[in-house]
C-alpha cells in the first residue's frame, strides 16, 4: 500500500523556525563574546610589559583585569613594606595566580579561601581575615620568610614549601607573568604598568585613597600623605606624595619607590576612582589610558607622585 505523506502543521513549522532563529542568535552572541574577550573588546584591562628593544625578553607583556592588578599591587606593597626582596614578591604573585587567578574568591577546595586559598582550619586565620588581601598576603610572607634560602630555590619549590599543594609543579608556569608584575609593582621597571578604566560618573574619595595607601604600605607612609591634601582642578582632588618622605623600597632609592607608588595607584585606579597619576615626567590618565604613560615634563618631574581622584 502506498504511504501517506504527512506534512508538519503550520504551528509546528513556526515553532521550529523560532527555535532555529533563537539558536542562531545565541550562537552569534557566544561568538561575539569570545571575540570580544580575546581581543579585549573595550573591557577594562591592565597591561604590564618590559621595555622595547632587542635584549632577551624585550617587548614581553601580560594582560590582566583591573581586579587582578589591584590585588597584585596589594600583594607587592605588603611584601616591600615588610622588607621582602623582589624575588619574594614574584613567588607570592605566582602563587596567587595559580591558586585564585589573583581574585579574592570566597570558595575553594574544602575551606580554602581568598587570594592564596588559605584554610582557616589549618591555622591561616579566620575566614574574614583570609578574605582581607592585606592580611592574606602578610600571612603568606610570614610563612615564606621561614623557608631557608627561599630566594635561591626554584620558584615552584619555594611556593610549595608554603602552600603544600597537591599540584606542586603548577606554580612554575606563572613565573614569567609574575616576574613582569613584580618588576613593575616594586618599581624596578618604570612606566611599565597601565590600565584602562570603565567609564563612570562616580566620584572618588581622597580619604579612602589615603586609607588604602596606609593599609598597603603601612603607617610609615603617613608623613608623606598626612593632612587632607590640597584641592586640585574643579573636577578632581590631588594627593601629593613626596617620595623622599617615604621609606624607600629595598635599595632602589627614591626613583624606584616613586614608580612603586605610581604603579600601585594605576592598578587601583578603577577601584578607587583615580583619574590621573604622574611621576618622573610621565603621566597616566584614565581619559587617555590607551596611550599609556605619556611624557609630561611639567608634571611631577621631580620626586613627587601626584594622584588625582575623580570628583
Amino acid at each position: 500500500m502506498g504511504g501517506v505523506t504527512k506534512t508538519a502543521s503550520p504551528v509546528r513549522r513556526g515553532r521550529s523556525l523560532r527555535n532555529a532563529a533563537a539558536l542562531a542568535v545565541l550562537l552569534a552572541l557566544v561568538a561575539y563574546v569570545v571575540v570580544q574577550y580575546e581581543s579585549g573588546g573595550g573591557a577594562p584591562r591592565c597591561r604590564v610589559h618590559t621595555a622595547e628593544g632587542d635584549g632577551p625578553g624585550a617587548g614581553t607583556s601580560y594582560e590582566l583585569s583591573p581586579e587582578m592588578a589591584a590585588n597584585a599591587a596589594t600583594i607587592s606593597a605588603v611584601g616591600t613594606t615588610r622588607g621582602m626582596p623582589e624575588r619574594a614578591v614574584t613567588i607570592a604573585l605566582a602563587t596567587a595566580l595559580q591558586e585564585s587567578a589573583l581574585r579574592n574568591i570566597r570558595h575553594g577546595d574544602r575551606d580554602s579561601l581568598g587570594l592564596f586559598q588559605q584554610r582557616p582550619s589549618q591555622g591561616w586565620g579566620s575566614a574574614q581575615q583570609i578574605l582581607d588581601p592585606v592580611f592574606s598576603a602578610g600571612a603568606f610572607y610570614d610563612h615564606l620568610a621561614k623557608v631557608p634560602g627561599y630566594s635561591r630555590l626554584p620558584l615552584t619549590e619555594a611556593a610549595q614549601r608554603v602552600q603544600r599543594s597537591g599540584f606542586p609543579q603548577a606554580y612554575a608556569k606563572h613565573e614569567p607573568d609574575a616576574s613582569l608584575l613584580s618588576a613593575a609593582l616594586t618599581g624596578r621597571s618604570s612606566a611599565s604598568l597601565t590600565c584602562t578604566a570603565a567609564p563612570s560618573t562616580k566620584t572618588g574619595d581622597p580619604a579612602k585613597v589615603r586609607s588604602e595607601l596606609v593599609r598597603s604600605f603601612g603607617p610609615e607612609i603617613l608623613p608623606a600623605i598626612g593632612g587632607k591634601g590640597r584641592a586640585g582642578a574643579p573636577q578632581s582632588a590631588e594627593l601629593m606624595i613626596p617620595v623622599n618622605a617615604t621609606r624607600a623600597a629595598g635599595t632602589g632609592g627614591a626613583d624606584r619607590r616613586g614608580w612603586e607608588l605610581a604603579h600601585w595607584a594605576v592598578a587601583k585606579a578603577e577601584e578607587l576612582r583615580i583619574s590621573e597619576v604622574s611621576f618622573g615626567g610621565r603621566v597616566w590618565s584614565a581619559d587617555e589610558a590607551d596611550e599609556g604613560w605619556r611624557s609630561a615634563e611639567s608634571e611631577s618631574a621631580g620626586g613627587t607622585v601626584r594622584i588625582r581622584i575623580a570628583r
